[in-house]
């Protein structure tokens, strides 16, 4: 009797162990613990012969998208974030009028403590600086001047592509704008326009891509250093 109750644990312990077994190895269920990542949007796309011609570009409000063109060819497009509401970005027809690599806003910035945490995100110059806080200015980098009034077009954050985000200015992707600061000359024509674009975002174009983040103190590919933060400790950094 007591041999064949030992007999009968055992068969039950192996049949027990054969379905923890089975289990752990099987396939994993897509629950909770499973992580998915939503893709991003491709931001740009650039294929300059670097040929004959004067580049031109135009700036679709209605789509968030700059075209740029090379004596009537296309050399490239991306994802621009303009004037939000209430700073909005007026058509018009412009020219460049200074090219800078480094440049900071003398309107915008946050607020920062002696260890670099961010408080405000999104700080005038003209605003109280809170005590032990810091007033930081917005890094602009490939500053590209449109008006005399501190409109342009430069390196920033295009949180939502498709959507206004700027206090005015034309933020162009981080890996793009270097691209376009050397392609174009001061006294190239932009034209902003409420219009969509002129030619169709083939499907091939709009490919997923992660969008990198700028970090302080980065080299520049054209050299130099570029003093520019789209997140810190979890808040946005507005860019004008």
């Amino acid at each position: 009797m007591t041999k064949r109750l030992a007999y009968l644990a055992l068969t039950s312990l192996s049949g027990v162990a054969a379905s923890l077994l089975s289990v752990s190895c099987g396939p994993v269920p897509d629950g909770p613990m499973t992580r998915h990542i939503k893709p991003e949007r491709k931001l740009y796309k650039w294929y300059d012969d670097g040929g004959e011609g004067k580049v031109t570009v135009r700036i679709s409000l209605s789509d968030q998208i700059a075209e740029f063109k090379r004596g009537g060819r296309d050399i490239g497009w991306c994802y621009v974030a303009t004037g939000k509401e209430g700073h909005g970005t007026a058509p018009g027809t412009y020219s460049i009028t200074e090219k800078i690599v480094d440049k900071h806003s003398n309107r915008y910035g946050w607020f920062e403590d002696e260890f670099g945490n961010v408080t405000d995100g999104d700080a005038k110059y003209n605003d109280r600086v809170p005590a032990g806080m810091t007033y930081v200015p917005a890094p602009m980098p490939y500053w590209m001047r449109l008006t005399s009034y501190g409109i342009g077009m430069h390196g920033g954050l295009i949180p939502e592509p498709g959507k206004p985000a700027s206090h005015g200015c034309i933020r162009l992707p981080k890996q793009f704008v270097p691209l376009a600061f050397e392609a174009v000359k001061v006294g190239t024509p932009v034209t902003i326009t409420n219009a969509p674009t002129e030619r169709s975002i083939h499907e091939e174009e709009m490919q997923h891509m992660p969008q990198q983040n700028w970090t302080r103190g980065a080299p520049g590919p054209l050299g130099g250093s570029v003093e520019s933060v789209t997140y810190r400790n979890g808040i946005p950094v507005m860019y004008r």
